[in-house]
């Protein structure tokens, strides 16, 4: 029996059962209100129905996760044990390699065999693929039937159904939240063990402080010291994310909440606030290919008409007008939120006592939305020097330590990018960097959303 086959027809089983169960508790609540007995009703009847249907298929769908990482090893047993492998080589690596093709051919992921020994064991894969299939369908459908009629006989007017099953709804919604806790504290501690063994290797100062990144050199046995020197990076993700897309994005940002606030018309803002946000969901990808494509030629340029010589189609200054426009939307939702929630009645107030429009906004609504927009501002941030992709296609992968905007720059996530890709070694400083790397952006990004979220939470103002 196929997979989606045997889901399908569990889950009909569950359905049957809830329908099963919700109708004989409300038989049997009928029966125990007309004889008087309605203090012993406890659980409507659909609890009744959710309680046998959840030990129905809770245990089958338990065992099939368990079995799913069982079978392939009983499964290869079997093929072992076949005559038709005896005549496989000893070594682990050709004996896994025939293997694995045979099992490819037998699932139908692949249509034929390179080495002729595979083609002899797909009818052992199959037959045993087969056996092993059958055997765990009819033991899920087993442990369903005998979960849902333990659960049938338990169906009773004063069976306390509705405390069974939000405590197990409580429970599936604790385990999601540990699920979501230990999986960060697994990245904080994978990134600091690789960190730890790559500042075994290589001097903190040096990677903190030095001023040549040549990776490269490092792998090519020229030594660590002087090839780790992390600054240029440091300041590529400031010089892109942190200034040239802040210089983007603040002003439009801001500029943009306050129109759509206290100028634009209500049918304006209905189509011109979901257009704006439109663009946070572009991926990164097209304004990567816009900056590449559009913007950097354009920048080079004009740079080239200026009279600066040397400038490069790879720029900061693509990289970061792109990534300003790509942040705008979330600068703008802050301020557009914290301006909004400003009392009508200040408004109205300051324009009572004769000040303008303008003198209003820039007098009363923005000090008084003033922690929100620096919050907005704060996450911006952190979400532009994470970005990848834009600073990848436009603006380069050079470790240049320059204020030139139109020179080729790299940052901290392109070059953990370009170190990880492809096949490498774990136990070498050029492939440890880039944990190193991560950990530093993961601090940076951390202090800065608490930053943010504690500038908003002091200095919020309470109004009457």
């Amino acid at each position: 029996m196929t997979g989606p086959a045997l889901f399908l027809l569990l889950a009909g089983l569950g359905a049957i059962a809830w329908v099963s169960a919700r109708a004989r508790a409300l038989r049997l609540q009928t029966v125990a209100r007309e004889t008087g007995r309605r203090d012993a009703v406890h659980s409507l009847p659909g609890y009744h129905g959710w309680y046998v249907a959840l030990w129905t298929l809770a245990p089958a769908v338990l065992f099939l996760a368990v079995w799913a990482n069982i079978a392939p090893g009983l499964v290869t047993q079997a093929v072992l044990a076949d005559p038709a492998a005896q005549s496989l080589p000893m070594d682990d690596f050709s004996r896994s390699a025939i293997l694995g093709e045979a099992r490819s051919i037998a699932t139908g992921a692949q249509a034929g065999a390179f080495n002729p020994l595979a083609q002899g064991l797909v009818e052992p894969y199959r037959a045993a693929i087969s056996k092993y299939g059958v055997a765990g369908a009819v033991l899920a459908i087993v442990l369903a039937f005998a979960g849902g009629a333990y659960a049938f006989t338990r169906v009773r007017p004063d069976f306390r159904a509705r405390t069974r099953v939000e405590r197990l709804v409580m429970a599936t919604l604790l385990i999601a939240s540990l699920l979501a806790i230990v999986t960060t504290v697994g990245i904080v501690a994978s990134l600091l063990w690789e960190s730890f063994r790559f500042f075994s290797m290589v001097n903190p100062l040096d990677f903190l402080f030095g001023t040549k990144w040549s990776p490269q050199s490092a792998a090519m046995g020229y030594g660590n010291e002087d090839a780790f020197g992390a600054v240029p990076l440091f300041w590529g993700t400031i010089f892109i994310g942190a200034i040239i897309a802040m210089v983007v994005a603040i002003p439009l940002g801001l500029m943009s909440a306050i129109y759509l606030t206290q100028y634009a018309k209500p049918v304006v803002r209905k189509w011109m606030k979901p257009t704006l946000e439109m663009l946070a969901g572009v991926p990164t990808v097209v304004y990567g290919y816009f900056a590449a494509l559009t913007i950097a030629p354009a920048l080079r340029d004009f740079a080239v008409m200026i009279g600066i010589h040397g400038a490069s189609s790879e720029s900061a200054l693509a990289a970061g007008l792109v990534m300003g426009v790509m942040i705008i939307p979330f600068v703008s939702s802050m301020a557009d939120d914290s301006i909004a929630a400003v009392p009508q009645s200040m408004r109205d107030g300051s324009l009572a006592m004769g000040a303008t429009t303008s003198e209003t906004i820039r007098k009363v609504l923005i000090p008084a939305a003033l922690p929100g927009v620096v919050g907005g501002v704060l996450l911006a941030v952190s979400r532009a020097i994470g970005e990848t992709m834009i600073v990848v296609m436009a603006a380069g992968l050079a470790a240049n330590l320059t204020l030139n905007p139109f020179a080729s720059v790299t940052t901290v996530t392109t070059q953990i990018v370009q170190l990880l890709t492809g096949d490498q070694e774990f136990d070498s400083a050029k492939t440890l960097a880039a944990f190193a790397l991560g950990l530093v952006l993961f601090v940076v990004t951390l202090l800065l959303n608490i930053v943010a979220l504690r500038v908003v939470k002091k200095y919020r103002e309470a109004y009457e």
